[in-house]
């Protein structure tokens, strides 16, 4: 649109019909102040009849297709966000059967599998003791020392685990005695954050204060030399006095003086 000139803005400013009052008015600022209360006035009732008119109006096509759009839009939006709200069900894959884990088998019976916390290594059980073990008692002596004073409370999770890797070495009540109750040694160690370690064992025939051998009992002294890794690392002697008893030609330890 090309620029009005001055001229042209007169002439348009010319044609503009004001009320008699304003072209009466005495004075030049009182026939300018009418002018524009009557100018004010004239954009009021503009702007009164623009607003009836879009009222009125019924809604335009390309309006009315941007509405539908946005609605469409909504309903598929909501439609994955919250299927719940529609009354829709779960996609098949997130509600159907789980797959079957390993060692199980449709229509057979289920397979324990036994799982270790992360970074927790697996326990692993003593090796059982050959009957020419159970032949000697010193030899019996020496493998209860060195396998219940080696301990790993991470791993051990229990005094009772420790038990269990000597209970072939032990008479039946002596196990269930030790199982039930907790060695002072093994709060000890864990107090301290330790994992010990058997250096070496030496056995002896107890001292003058104990009993002497005889074919069905005897009793041995186990020197143990224990290595604790903890919070300090530290050696430390126990010393365990045993009593093992001979049943059909095997010895078991049925009394510990030390723990």
């Amino acid at each position: 649109m090309s620029e009005r000139t001055p001229q042209e803005w007169r002439e348009i400013l010319a044609d503009i019909r004001h009320p008699e009052e304003a072209g009466k008015a005495g004075s030049r600022r009182a026939r300018r102040r009418a002018k524009a209360v009557h100018h004010q006035e004239m954009r009021r009732r503009s702007h009164e009849w623009v607003r009836e008119q879009r009222r009125r109006d019924p809604i335009r096509p390309t309006a009315a297709a941007i509405i539908v759009v946005a609605v469409l839009a909504l309903g598929v939006g909501t439609r994955w966000v919250w299927p719940g709200l529609l009354g829709e069900k779960q996609p098949a894959a997130t509600t159907g059967r789980a797959p079957a884990a390993p060692g199980h088998e449709d229509g057979g019976a289920e397979v324990p599998t036994a799982s270790a916390p992360p970074g927790t290594p697996s326990a692993t059980p003593a090796p059982q003791p050959s009957p020419a073990d159970l032949d000697n008692p010193d030899r019996v002596a020496e493998r209860f020392a060195r396998g219940y004073l080696t301990r790993n409370p991470p791993q051990d999770q229990t005094h009772k685990a420790v038990v269990e890797r000597v209970r072939p070495l032990l008479s039946p009540a002596l196990a269930a005695n030790l199982s039930e109750h907790t060695d002072p040694a093994w709060d000890k160690l864990v107090s301290q954050g330790g994992i010990s370690t058997v250096s070496s064992v030496a056995v002896t025939p107890s001292g003058k204060d104990l009993p002497g051998d005889s074919p069905l009992r005897v009793w041995r002294r186990a020197t143990t030399v224990v290595a604790v890794d903890g919070y300090t690392d530290h050696t430390e002697t126990t010393v365990l006095q045993v009593e093992l008893m001979n049943s059909s030609g095997k010895w078991h330890i049925t009394r510990i003086l030390g723990v």
